[in-house]
């Protein structure tokens, strides 16, 4: 505990941080936490499940013990889930303060959600859209005293595309006062955040984690040659040899839409195994309980679109499974970042067809390391192909008629 002293943290943050089984820190940790105490703007790109959240909570915990006020700190997530997660890291390090917190978050009640803002939390975790909303539309509280802005995933929330943070993070950011600390943390390095780190202007402190290789040691990364047509029985025949091998092990699909994401819950469903899916057009109230069984491991199979891609912690986790490949090498580096975390081992393993080549050339250039091929016993699969074929398309029909 000793080295978190180092840092400079309080003992009682540093005994806080004991209980909840943070010995030592991890670089990201042993980095950032002095220049962020020094009152620094702090920008840190380090792999997934390399303690990135801690490194932003204790400072932050630290500051506000010295002069507690309304609301103190504001962290903008591009996930609800990732929101709640943040939060409980807060709540549990933060409990000797006494801490409150508000996650202002879309797909539940607003009217709740303003009363929460005007009794002045410590901390607003939020996710920029709803957030802008209560700016917009209401005067009942006030980000000017603000001490630090927080963007976690901030390659995520910076970019422009296909959800695009960049209306809602300029109605945020005027509301919001000039002099702050600014703290920008993220896995994947992408040229908007290079901008931002000449854009910072409060004596920025920029660490980037030294690694040959973009994903963790601990992580066996493989591929699996398929035919499109039978993708399906070779993730069948997956599920189950890990299912005999390893009862106790839990598992995240990944998928590339929210139908697929549906089908194929209910198509693992028909074979009778414990999974749950996860995809943003569910309500809020649905995704909290489907994460809360999967953490829990009522259910030990997760079916997921990319909403559940960044900054999920569930040590629980032993294998990813990309149904589709991501088309991007970054959604690929946070995909398989699921599990293998805080030192822990796992497995992902990439189903590749004949067109997706192309993109596992694109992902290893990126992580600087070949995917090693996964075997299976090719006639187990062809034995089921006919079977899970028929069972997909039947819960295809009863899809589009729900």
């Amino acid at each position: 505990m000793a080295e978190f002293r180092a840092l400079g943290l309080s003992p009682w943050l540093v005994e806080q941080a004991r209980q909840v089984g943070l010995s030592r820190p991890t670089p990201v940790q042993a980095a950032c936490i002095p220049p962020v105490l020094q009152g620094h703007d702090c920008l840190g790109c380090a792999k997934t499940g390399s303690g990135k959240t801690a490194a932003f909570v204790l400072p932050v915990l630290q500051v506000l013990s010295e002069d507690p006020y309304g609301i103190f700190c504001l962290v903008l997530t591009p996930t609800r889930e990732l929101a709640y997660q943040i939060a409980e890291q807060f709540r549990v390090l933060g409990k000797p303060l006494g801490l409150k917190d508000c996650v202002v978050v879309g797909g539940l009640d607003m009217v709740t959600q303003a009363l929460e803002l005007s009794r002045k939390p410590h901390v607003v975790i939020a996710t920029p859209g709803r957030l802008a909303d209560h700016l917009r539309s209401s005067n009942t509280f006030s980000l000017k005293k603000i001490k630090f802005l927080i963007l976690d995933e901030a390659d995520r929330l910076l970019e422009q595309g296909c959800a695009d943070f960049t209306p809602d993070l300029e109605v945020i950011l005027e509301a919001l006062p000039a002099r702050r600390q600014t703290l920008l943390f993220s896995a994947t390095l992408t040229d908007t955040l290079k901008e931002l780190k000449g854009l910072a202007t409060n004596r920025p402190f920029f660490w980037e984690a030294v690694s040959e290789v973009r994903t963790v040691d601990q992580l066996d990364q493989r591929y699996l040659l398929v035919p499109e047509a039978i993708k399906d029985a070779y993730l069948v025949h997956l599920i189950q040899t890990f299912q005999d091998e390893h009862e106790d092990w839990s598992i995240i699909i990944f998928t590339k839409t929210c139908k697929d994401c549906q089908v194929l819950n209910m198509m693992l469903r028909k074979y009778s195994f414990p999974s749950v899916a996860l995809h943003s057009m569910m309500k809020q109230r649905q995704r909290f309980a489907a994460l809360a069984k999967f953490k829990s491991s009522t259910f030990k199979i997760l079916i997921a679109t990319d909403v559940a891609a960044r900054g999920l912690d569930i040590p629980t986790v032993q294998v990813v499974i990309n149904h589709n490949t991501p088309g991007l090498p970054k959604i690929y580096i946070h995909r398989v970042g699921r599990t293998a975390r805080a030192g822990r081992k796992g497995i992902a393993i990439t189903l590749v067809t004949q067109y997706d080549i192309h993109l596992v050339h694109a992902i290893e250039d990126e992580i600087k390391l070949k995917l090693r091929e996964f075997s299976v016993e090719e006639q187990l699969v062809l034995d089921i192909v006919t079977q899970v074929n028929v069972t997909r398309r039947q819960c295809e029909i009863v899809s589009v008629r729900t």
